[in-house]
């Protein structure tokens, strides 16, 4: 009897695995330059701005910083003035060279004009004034238990301070009266619904907020949602770029418009960049081009072990201990 279930475990196991479905593409290339090149550490940490390596060195859009952070600290943000924010995820933040104390775990913070905007683990938002270091705004939201990992910074837009909440919410804030001006609930019924990017469209005044299962357009004609389950999300001149989970990659425009779509079946796409054009980076080693209207498609070799920490920045995208910069 003992060998019988042995035997049909390893059945069912072997039919479990032969029956997974991969990323096969008949036409591979390798006739692509790709530029890369060793850090001098692996990545730790990372939300979908930046990274923090092991040596406590971070990587920005201005590539791999040359200095490091105090040990136990993580890269969050950088201030509009430059500064670089971080969280040592227990009883304060970093912004630049001065330790702050803060009353919770901070997940997320900017800072713009003296005014710092934080959100905490617990999901309540604060705006705090630096240079007084009193409360102009707070508010409690309902705890969040499960939360995706890609959490969003608030954003300083003009004369507004969205809080991205870990509840699927966006809480709008004057920054003329620190009030309360607006609640957007983007996904307030997902188990996973923490926002996990927030992009500005600034030719058309459009905010992109966008959680594990949808895309919400914001503009001050409208509010648009679609529901997409999100591997990645980025936003490039006017277009809108979404990968979802079951393997398409869709160009948007800010009002959520599909103006091109292009499905690659059990594909798996870890992160988007954008160079000249779109790529995308698939689990099975391949890198994904698309041209500007999605006619037209080339795929490369591209080894990496997918267990590895991603980050696409830019033209740049960072693995492990290396990174490639797109031609």
């Amino acid at each position: 009897m003992k060998y019988l279930l042995i035997s049909l475990s390893a059945i069912f196991l072997f039919t479990a695995c032969s029956g997974k479905k991969y990323f096969e593409p008949q036409d591979v290339s390798s006739n692509i330059e790709l530029n890369k090149e060793s850090m001098s550490s692996s990545i730790e940490s990372m939300n979908k701005i930046g990274a923090t390596l092991e040596n406590k060195q971070i990587i920005t859009d201005k590539g791999i910083s040359s200095f490091e952070l105090p040990e136990n600290f993580e890269f969050l943000n950088v201030s509009s003035d430059g500064k670089i924010i971080a969280t040592n995820y227990i009883n304060k933040i970093l912004i630049g060279d001065e330790e702050r104390v803060v009353k919770d775990v901070v997940v997320a913070a900017s800072v713009k004009d003296n005014k710092l905007a934080l959100v905490y683990s617990n999901n309540t938002i604060e705006l705090i004034d630096i240079k007084t270091n009193k409360t102009l705004y707070k508010e409690y939201l309902p705890i969040s238990l499960a939360n995706d990992t890609r959490i969003t910074n608030p954003y300083f837009m003009g004369g507004l301070i969205l809080f991205p909440t870990l509840n699927g919410k966006v809480v709008i804030v004057s920054a003329a009266t620190n009030e309360s001006v607006k609640n957007i609930s983007v996904d307030p019924d997902s188990e996973f619904n923490n926002i996990i990017s927030l992009n500005v469209v600034e030719s058309t005044q459009t905010l992109i907020v966008a959680s594990p299962n949808k895309v919400v357009s914001i503009s001050p004609k409208e509010i648009i949602a679609k529901n997409y389950e999100v591997r990645d999300i980025i936003v490039k001149n006017n277009d809108v770029y979404v990968a979802t989970i079951d393997g398409q990659i869709i160009k948007l425009t800010p009002s959520l418009v599909e103006v091109a779509k292009k499905k690659y079946k059990y594909a798996k796409i870890h992160a988007l960049a954008f160079s000249d054009s779109l790529y995308a980076v698939e689990s099975q080693g391949f890198l994904i081009n698309l041209n500007q209207d999605f006619t037209d498609d080339r795929i490369y070799k591209f080894s990496f072990d997918n267990e590895d920490r991603m980050i696409a920045i830019g033209n740049k995208i960072y693995y492990g201990s290396k990174y490639i910069t797109l031609p």
